[in-house]
């Protein structure tokens, strides 16, 4: 369906032009391959850009059921239905929080340089990836992006599995989606070259943007 990343940010962002709130709108990408997408979002809309680093705190011995997730600037959310029947402990919480806050921070660090974070508070916030297949990494992001004081949370993708679409609206105020195809099997799918985005793309990517909002 999908020439590339920028053809599907380029039709994606066509598509947001009209959004309310878009005049005031921060776009997020998730990175790595959110950010070739957002790029293109955020010059339709003439909107600033930035990445959005989550982690997910995964249960020690079942690390792909999430507990939480954590933000930039010490945010967390908690899931306490999973933490109650996962019985975790403050422990056993407090060390998987350690570990995921350190390689968010090397993450954050590696792909921003030295510039300081979007502020969200009081903003529309767009989050944008490349497609959702379980959704747990958007979820996270609508909800620490909240957490940030974004006053409006809008999920952005090209592409995603239908029941996890709608089971994401419960995350974000409004959901756009171009395609929910009913045989889902693979993001990569729907793409013509769905080639690996690296460190470097989204570094350039978010340079160029601080260019822009910069002039």
């Amino acid at each position: 369906m999908f020439v590339d990343r920028r053809d599907a940010g380029l039709r994606l962002g066509e598509r947001l032009r009209g959004l309310p709130g878009a005049e005031d709108a921060v776009v997020l990408g998730l990175p790595r391959g959110g950010v070739p997408v957002a790029f293109q979002v955020a010059r339709a809309l003439g909107a600033p850009l930035d990445v959005i680093v989550v982690r997910k705190l995964g249960v020690p011995y079942q690390p792909e059921l999430g507990f939480g997730a954590i933000g930039e600037g010490g945010v967390r959310v908690l899931n306490p239905d999973v933490l109650r029947l996962a019985n975790v402990t403050r422990d056993e919480m407090a060390e998987v929080e350690r570990r995921e806050r350190a390689e968010l921070e090397r993450r954050a660090q590696r792909f921003r340089g030295d510039r300081a974070p979007v502020d969200l508070a009081g903003r529309t916030v767009i989050v944008v990836d490349d497609g959702i297949a379980t959704g747990g990494t958007a979820r996270a992001a609508c909800q620490v992006a909240r957490a940030h004081g974004a006053s409006r949370v809008v999920l952005a993708v090209p592409v995603g599995a239908p029941e996890t679409i709608a089971s994401l609206r419960r995350d974000a105020d409004e959901v756009v989606c171009l395609d929910t195809p009913d045989h889902f099997y693979a993001i990569g799918a729907w793409y013509d070259d769905f080639s690996q985005t690296r460190d470097e793309d989204v570094i350039e990517c978010l340079r160029q943007a601080a260019d822009w909002s910069a002039g």
